[in-house]
């Protein structure tokens, strides 16, 4: 257990992935005490109580300007995130900051900057690069259980309505793939393969914006990845599906979530990654509190997350040029 005193985070919005967090964070619960920020003070209030939160703000100014909050967790809408981030920055807070991080690639810029002018630090929460499944396939990848890899095939294909601000063009900053398949692209760009581009197919795009879409990724290696992400296609209990990586000597299923896996080969081996942080979220949390006690850089750094959204720019811009091409002719 740590001798310091715990990190005091104030997570700002009370909403799904402000849920979500805080049960993660109950897994360093001895390094970490929360404070919940909301516009409506009941609302952060009930959430004080309910996570047993060591204060409650009724306004996201209150936790930026308090002096006993250390750092903060940014969990409002995508278009909100840069000017929240860069607030508590020059408050002299940290900032962890719910995926998409920014709208655009080149906020990061912006945040950088603003970083070595404040000496506070912002992580992206981009808790895909933490899960055990992603863990285990970079592991065994890493260890040619397959051989050099020609496919990789990830289904991500789910039925999911757009509720609150993610109806809100505005808000949510862009479709599907933005919003949460950019997880996926985590995913498919953090095996141990090196990407060199990316393109994406819009399927039945409504008002301009995707909702069921392919990303293609051509790895240096020379693999290929496709990754299939929908918001318009149910699947079973809620989102059961299997992914595959193919290689010259074998190849792996494994079930999208990270419930269970097998490789078939020289080596078979049938396998669960580890349910006790199926989303990762604990361990991210672990990263990032351990990065700002020793100044390290976490393993999920800006770098990756400015290239994660640099593709899903890529992959957005060539599918939604496709489709205006396909419905000119």
């Amino acid at each position: 257990m740590s001798t310091e005193a715990p990190l005091r985070l104030a997570l700002l919005g009370c909403g799904f992935a402000t849920e979500l967090a805080a049960k993660a964070l109950r897994g360093v619960s001895s390094e970490v005490v929360c404070a919940y920020a909301s516009r409506d003070p009941e609302r952060a209030e009930a959430f004080r109580r309910r996570h047993a939160g060591y204060r409650a703000f009724g306004s996201y100014a209150a936790a930026l300007d308090s002096p006993n909050v250390d750092a903060v967790f940014v969990a409002t809408p995508p278009a909100t995130h840069l000017e929240l981030t860069l607030q508590a920055l020059r408050a002299g807070k940290h900032a962890i900051v719910e995926k998409p991080p920014f709208l655009r690639a080149s906020d990061f810029d912006t945040i950088e900057t603003e970083q070595r002018a404040t000496g506070r630090r912002v992580f992206v929460a981009e808790n895909y690069f933490y899960k055990p499944l992603a863990r285990r396939l970079r592991r065994l990848l890493a260890e040619d259980v397959l051989g050099p890899v020609q496919f990789v095939i990830v289904n991500a294909l789910k039925g999911q309505a757009d509720a609150g601000w993610r109806s809100n063009p505005e808000l949510a900053g862009g479709g599907a793939l933005f919003e949460g398949g950019i997880h996926w692209i985590n995913l498919l760009a953090n095996l141990g393969l090196e990407v060199k581009a990316a393109s994406g197919f819009a399927a039945c795009l409504e008002g301009g914006s995707e909702r069921s879409i392919m990303a293609v990724f051509e790895y240096a290696q020379g693999a290929v990845g496709t990754l299939h992400y929908s918001w318009q296609v149910p699947s079973p209990l809620k989102g059961l599906r299997i992914s595959r990586i193919y290689g010259r000597r074998g190849s792996l299923a494994f079930e999208s979530n990270g419930l269970f896996g097998a490789v078939w080969g020289a080596r078979k081996q049938l396998f669960f990654p580890g349910f006790k942080d199926l989303t990762g979220r604990a361990a991210m949390f672990k990263d990032f509190v351990s990065a700002l006690r020793s100044g390290h850089e976490p393993a999920m750094n800006l770098s990756l997350a400015r290239r994660d959204l640099e593709l899903v720019e890529a992959v957005t811009s060539s599918a939604l040029s496709a489709a205006r091409k396909g419905g000119a002719a």
